[in-house]
């Protein structure tokens, strides 16, 4: 008499889950073995295809749902690893503690209401409208450790400065060219701002929108930050709006320094956005003046400082360039 081997359901499930799982794993694994052979892959790259689009349970069925979901938590794993073994070979380098503080290397993500800042606090509304980024805690510590040492006096506003790496930065976002946004702005590899808070996780950032289209970056993207001391106050500052509407406005020059306070300071060559009565505006930084000496600087300081802002013509009004055209010999 035969014994049939009784499973109970949770058994059941378990191996139809697991069994196809180890089996794609292999198949897999082996794939991006054969593939990294040709083209390794740098541990900082993120890949977007684990994020996008969205696992669904109800559309995609169990199986496919926990494995999208396992290999996303297995990338950014991966992603989160890579960037703290390369923080704590820097900090363990570094040749004082303050040097050890004053830099990290991120991950970024971009602002979202989540981040406003309650009603009565100066950035409140002025998440995406503004310089300001949620930074990790050893940011603030390095500017409170500096200034105990007087390294940091007269530094005020306290300002960071965000680039891609070579090598390490995924390829950069083309953007469309359209009112929103310039083709220069595409083109920056660094840019500064200040801080909102600094309550983000460990080795992680948090960039208004406007940073991320500068500097062609997308969610999850691998950059350096670095508190910035040297950045020269500014003197003058020549914006360009993108459409003539906010030039139209009678008291357009008021609300311009009005607006211009929620940037603690500009880079050359950026867009940035103001928002007035339930619109959203868009200039280019087109030229930017250093004090005393006026010379044309990429980055300078705007809060706390005598600067003279005014608009040249709007990007409406500019005539399209004509292609010349090759005649034929």
């Amino acid at each position: 008499m035969t014994k049939q081997l009784l499973l109970s359901p949770l058994a059941v499930l378990l191996l139809t889950i697991t069994i196809p799982f180890s089996i794609s794993s292999t198949a897999s694994s082996s794939i991006s073995s054969s593939n990294s052979a040709t083209t390794p892959a740098s541990p900082f790259h993120f890949d977007p295809t684990t994020q996008y689009p969205t696992p669904n349970i109800l559309r995609d069925g169990i199986l496919p749902f926990l494995t999208q979901k396992w290999s996303h938590a297995q990338s950014i794993a991966l992603l989160e690893q890579a960037v703290e073994d390369h923080n704590a070979e820097y900090v363990a380098t570094a040749p004082n503690s303050i040097d050890a503080i004053c830099y990290r290397r991120c991950i970024v993500l971009p602002l979202d209401e989540r981040f406003d800042p309650p009603t009565g606090v100066f950035s409140h509304g002025h998440v995406d409208t503004g310089d300001k980024m949620s930074l990790s805690r050893n940011f603030w510590d390095a500017i409170t450790n500096a200034k105990a040492e007087l390294l940091l006096f007269a530094q005020v506003p306290w300002l960071f400065e965000v680039s891609r790496v070579d090598g390490v930065t995924s390829p950069r976002v083309v953007q469309p060219i359209d009112e929103h946004h310039h083709a220069s702005s595409s083109k920056l590899s660094r840019a500064v701002g200040g801080a909102l808070d600094f309550r983000s996780p460990n080795n992680y950032a948090f960039l208004p929108t406007w940073m991320f289209k500068a500097l062609g970056l997308r969610p999850l993207d691998v950059v350096d930050i670095k508190l910035a001391t040297k950045t020269p106050p500014g003197s003058a500052v020549r914006l360009r709006p993108h459409t003539t509407a906010f030039v139209n406005i009678g008291n357009h020059q008021a609300v311009l320094e009005t607006e211009l306070k929620h940037y603690s300071a500009l880079t050359l060559g950026s867009t940035i956005p103001f928002d007035y009565r339930g619109e959203r505006y868009y200039f280019d930084v087109a030229d930017l003046r250093s004090a005393p000496r006026r010379e044309r600087v990429p980055m300078a300081k705007v809060q706390d400082c005598d600067i003279a802002a005014e608009f040249v013509r709007a990007k409406d009004q500019l005539k399209p360039k004509k292609k010349k055209k090759k005649r034929d010999e």
